[in-house]
């Protein structure tokens, strides 16, 4: 389904939120199911909802309209941050590590969990979002991993052949080990925490998990805490990877 009806204007109310910078279209879904959104006034629950020039929509009590300057961003994110837009239980938030420059509503594409670190892709451009970050974008993402005590040749065979956990079949596109305790791993699918599944499928726990590496965006020597901002060249090389939303 268009996001767009071409001949009334009107836009589905997930895709102008993504536009507005709220979170990405599949994100925003999330926030209208929870009776987060209004629009005139109206509170929508409904995803089928669209809206018009001239309909005001708030989100939490406050009125969003879509962002003139579109923002493509790399952050290096050290352990001990949530990439989530807020968290109940106080954790510090990746986002706020970005510049005070960046007064634009931005959200990440993709995750990181709280222990892992690396890069990872912000932006408030909806419709890159929703075609870098969909699970058929077939994007690579390398991770760097060491572990709390030497790994098994098994866990490498399993890992690059197939192996079903819980009923979930996890597998790797490529994988090399780099010392008796480390290795990298270059992952696709990106299935929910897999890397750390297929670990304890085999008693083994990552001291480090960490991410160099998204499709043609590399990590490279950012630091900590540092963010850039991505090149035309590695957006548009992005954009070029991704198969896009099915």
């Amino acid at each position: 389904m268009a996001d767009t009806d071409n001949q009334s204007g009107a836009i589905r109310l997930q895709a102008y939120l993504a536009r507005c910078g709220v979170a990405s279209r599949r994100a925003s879904e999330a926030v209208i199911l929870a009776g987060r959104v209004k629009v005139n006034g109206r509170t929508v629950v409904e995803l089928g909802t669209k809206t018009r020039d001239g309909d005001v929509v708030e989100v939490d009590g406050r009125r969003v309209e879509p962002e003139e300057r579109k923002l493509y961003l790399a952050l290096h994110k050290p352990e001990g941050y949530i990439c989530t837009s807020s968290d109940p239980q106080g954790r510090p938030l990746a986002k706020d590590l970005l510049p005070e420059s960046v007064t634009e509503r931005v959200y990440n594409v993709g995750r990181l969990d709280l222990r892992s670190s690396g890069l990872i892709i912000f932006t408030n451009d909806g419709d890159f979002a929703a075609r870098v970050g969909h699970p058929s974008a077939d994007i690579e993402k390398e991770y760097l991993v060491d572990s709390t005590v030497p790994i098994p040749d098994r866990l490498f065979e399993d890992f690059r052949n197939g192996v079903t956990i819980e009923g979930v079949f996890y597998r790797c596109s490529a994988i090399e080990r780099l010392g008796r305790k480390s290795l990298r791993v270059v992952l696709v699918e990106g299935k929910n925490r897999e890397i750390r599944r297929v670990f304890s499928a085999f008693h083994l726990h990552p001291q480090r998990l960490h991410r160099v590496r998204i499709g043609p965006v590399l990590l490279g020597d950012l630091k900590e805490a540092a963010s850039r901002p991505l090149t035309r060249e590695e957006i548009d090389a992005l954009l070029s990877s991704a198969q896009g939303e099915r």
